[in-house]
């Protein structure tokens, strides 16, 4: 079975290409821009092109994005042209070909506003159940593909898994003062506890949600690394992060302090990935335990996938205040 791959030239997308072509499965990398991990070069947006790419295909991991970093540097057009066109493009030629799966690759970055809780409240608990309350045009347009990809398995029959990936990217925060405050290792380390995931759990998930889209037939996932916390957790959290911490990890501070890092004085949401470990039989390997303990080490806490794909970057730019201009 030959499995198309869109996005191939970026992060997850060479991830999975690389994973795929290294278990010497059939693979078609789709990407609007050229690289070593792309077979075919051009636009999802043009359902010319996605037919071409759809030929011989048995399976879909559409992971080709606009992306948050581009909300400030794209037109809105731009991000419904890419995120809900070409994904209604690939939707039609899967069905029209017979493709027996399609995976998506959705964000909880979607979640927008319902990640903030008001002043005093708890951390939020964010599981599927959350409802999305976008608050930029990516959020908006990841929502609605995600409904297609229902309406297609609905109306269609066509097995669609959609998977909101947590933050796995490595380049630098976008948010100032974070960064003038952390070290970027520093940041990434604390985000295994609530917001992130590791690039090879995310292809883990991906590839888990193709082998069993048939029996899935449609659902929704959350993809972040397996957090420590409990519900029970979540005032304290959102007040005194550092003390929930060393409960859950005693001594962590110690190894905090011999690189000079600090935790978070507080943590507004929590990413809760059990119904994706539930249903894809997917045990996410890195998150914060391990973090420390590679860090004891003095080794390196990302997988050896990520390592190899390495920073992209979402612009051919540089800017002065950030890795992309904020909206």
């Amino acid at each position: 079975m030959r499995i198309l791959v869109t996005g191939s030239a970026g992060h997850l997308g060479e991830g999975l290409v690389r994973t795929l072509r290294a278990q010497g499965r059939e693979v078609t990398g789709v990407d609007i821009s050229p690289s070593s991990h792309t077979d075919l070069v051009g636009s999802i947006a043009d359902p010319a092109f996605v037919d071409r790419c759809m030929r011989g295909i048995g399976a879909v991991l559409h992971s080709a994005t606009l992306h948050k970093p581009h909300v400030a540097t794209h037109t809105r057009q731009d991000f419904v042209d890419t995120n809900i066109t070409g994904t209604l493009n690939l939707l039609e030629a899967a069905k029209r070909n017979g493709v027996g799966a399609f995976v998506f690759t959705s964000t909880t970055s979607l979640y927008g506003d319902a990640l903030v809780p008001p002043p005093g409240a708890p951390a939020a608990w964010i599981t599927e159940e959350v409802v999305p309350v976008p608050k930029n045009i990516y959020g908006v347009t990841k929502v609605a593909a995600e409904d297609l990809c229902q309406l297609f398995h609905r109306n269609e029959g066509l097995p669609c898994v959609v998977l909101r990936a947590a933050r796995f990217f490595p380049e630098a925060d976008d948010r100032r003062q974070v960064r003038e405050n952390f070290a970027d290792a520093n940041i990434k380390a604390n985000e295994f506890l609530y917001r992130r995931a590791d690039l090879q759990d995310v292809v883990d998930a991906h590839l888990l949600a193709l082998e069993r889209a048939g029996d899935i037939g449609f659902s929704r996932f959350i993809v972040s690394a397996t957090t420590p916390f409990t519900r029970e957790d979540l005032q304290q959290l959102h007040d005194d992060a550092p003390a929930v911490v060393a409960r859950h990890f005693p001594g962590y501070e110690t190894d905090y302090a011999r690189l000079g890092w600090r935790m978070f004085a507080g943590i507004e949401r929590v990413y809760v990935n059990a119904a994706a470990r539930q249903a894809l039989g997917w045990e996410p390997a890195y998150g914060f335990a391990h973090v420390l303990e590679r860090l004891r080490a003095g080794e390196d806490p990302r997988s050896p996938l990520a390592v190899e794909v390495g920073a992209k970057g979402y612009h051919a730019q540089t800017f002065e205040d950030g890795p992309y201009p904020v909206n």
